[in-house]
């Protein structure tokens, strides 16, 4: 990956350039293309690719729950205690991508394409790091862990098979979502979108082969899931490789210490800790679930999570389009196109929300049937459609919260974003569910997250209006300091 696609100036060379050639790189039109315009032409793809991999998601505990009899339940149960696990080594495989994100779409609106070139070339050297560790850990480590959600050993073997195989061969899931997160730095974003596509539909595909035809059962289920993001890499690898970039990916470029990889860190940290808290919080919430003997609850969690990312993938999508632009426009200290691709980023996310609030409250059932487990258990369904509709409250400040979570982290300022995700994921969230159920019963356990939502973003938004206006007042008084300086 670093031959054919670099068209790298020297690190010394000057590299500014006449405005007749403002859209000369497909990174500048960042700058330039009106904003409505060009929040759908990055965001789309990525909303599309995203509502891919919610299908993704789901799609294992949709044929697992359809093994029949208690092994299909034990399969849905094992599925919905893996994916705590999935997301947390999905956690670092996003946080370092999207710290580097951040700062290439940064380098290409300062016009400096050879550390954003470092950037890349680093990031993905952290990332394999990462995953070489999570391997070890899918080969040593899943039983003991398992054992502490369930009791029933069967359940166990079931998290076991699955989760190891995901585990152990999570590297075509690093590299494909690294690479594509270059691609979307350089406003490349129908490349994401076409990756996810092969990968899902090459899931779908041998899904039923594997647990069905093979009689694989979960592990089946785990075969088709790596399967479908190897292939999925192959392309993202491939594609990159024979087209011109603005950035390269070449060891040349790659700086194992000082300032790359703190600031990979710094911008990454916050999604790190977003999806390993997610994690972290899932577990919880099963524990407290285990605890209080609710009856389902694990289960019906898990099948929550995965259902409610085709509401929350699309606005994780609109983030992966608006977290570049929002950069670009702050590294070339575009105020104005900052405030508005912030506002209507906002706006979208409200109304993707709404809409998804309005369709858990509404046909929660029918969501639900297609669980064959779930829905030839009365009581189960109606204790998931209930939960479904209370959770769902929690919708439209969520959608206000990522997107402000994603500002915070295009202008750098990772410690804010990363305790905005720490209070609600844990500081409210948690607190609320245990208290909930002691008091008032563990059927009440989901209103935990609407009370931590509301409560989050009444006091970050009003934080993140005032952290805009101080962040381009310091720029501007920098850049009239030097303008003296200068004269």
């Amino acid at each position: 990956m670093d031959e054919k696609n670099e068209i790298l100036p020297d690190r010394n060379q000057p590299q500014g350039e006449n405005k007749k050639d403002a859209v000369k790189n497909r990174s500048e039109k960042m700058g330039v293309m009106p904003m409505g315009k060009l929040i759908i032409t990055m965001s789309l793809p990525a909303m599309i690719s995203m509502l891919v991999q919610a299908l993704y998601n789901v799609v294992d505990s949709m044929f697992v729950s359809a093994i029949g009899g208690t092994a299909a339940e034990r399969a849905l149960d094992a599925v919905s205690i893996a994916f705590p696990f999935q997301l947390l080594y999905m956690a670092f495989a996003l946080g370092i991508a999207v710290g580097s994100n951040s700062l290439i779409a940064r380098h290409l609106g300062e016009g400096d394409r050879y550390s954003a070139s470092k950037v890349a070339s680093t990031g993905l050297v952290v990332s394999l790091a990462h995953c070489a560790v999570f391997m070890i850990l899918g080969a040593t480590a899943i039983r003991p862990v398992a054992r502490l959600f369930t009791g029933d050993e069967e359940t166990v073997d079931m998290v076991v098979s699955y989760l190891s195989v995901c585990m152990i061969f999570s590297f075509g899931m690093y590299v494909e979502v690294f690479v594509n997160k270059v691609n979307q730095a350089m406003s490349r974003m129908t490349i994401p979108m076409v990756s996810q596509l092969i990968g899902a539909i090459t899931n779908i595909i041998l899904d039923p082969v594997f647990i069905f035809a093979f009689k694989m059962g979960v592990t089946g289920a785990a075969v088709a899931t790596v399967i479908g993001q190897i292939f999925a890499m192959i392309f993202t690898v491939i594609t990159f490789a024979v087209k011109k970039s603005e950035v390269s990916i070449s060891p040349k470029f790659v700086r194992m210490k000082g300032r790359t990889i703190v600031n990979i860190y710094k911008i990454g940290l916050p999604t790190i800790i977003l999806n390993a808290i997610g994690s972290f919080t899932i577990m919880a919430m099963n524990g407290i679930l285990r605890y209080f003997r609710s009856k389902y609850g694990i289960t019906i969690l898990g099948v929550y999570f995965k259902v409610q990312s085709f509401v929350f993938m699309p606005c994780f999508g609109l983030n992966q389009g608006i977290l570049p632009i929002l950069a670009y426009n702050y590294g070339a200290n575009k105020k104005d196109r900052f405030y508005k691709a912030f506002r209507i980023a906002l706006t979208v996310a409200t109304v993707i929300m709404a809409v998804g609030f309005t369709l858990f409250q509404t046909v929660s059932r029918y969501i639900l049937s297609v669980f064959g487990s779930i829905s030839a258990n009365e009581e189960m369904l109606e204790k998931a459609v209930s939960a479904f509709r209370i959770i769902s409250v929690s919708f439209l400040p969520a959608g206000l919260s990522v997107i402000t979570i994603t500002m915070f982290q295009s202008i750098g300022k990772g410690v804010s974003s990363m305790f905005m995700s720490v209070l609600r994921q844990v500081g409210v969230l948690l607190p609320a569910a245990f208290l909930l159920s002691l008091l008032a019963g563990v059927d009440l356990i989901w209103w935990s997250y609407p009370i931590a939502e509301i409560v989050v973003i009444v006091i970050f938004f009003p934080l993140a209006l005032k952290t805009i206006k101080k962040v381009f007042y310091e720029k501007e008084r920098a850049v009239n300091t030097e303008a003296v300086n200068v004269t």
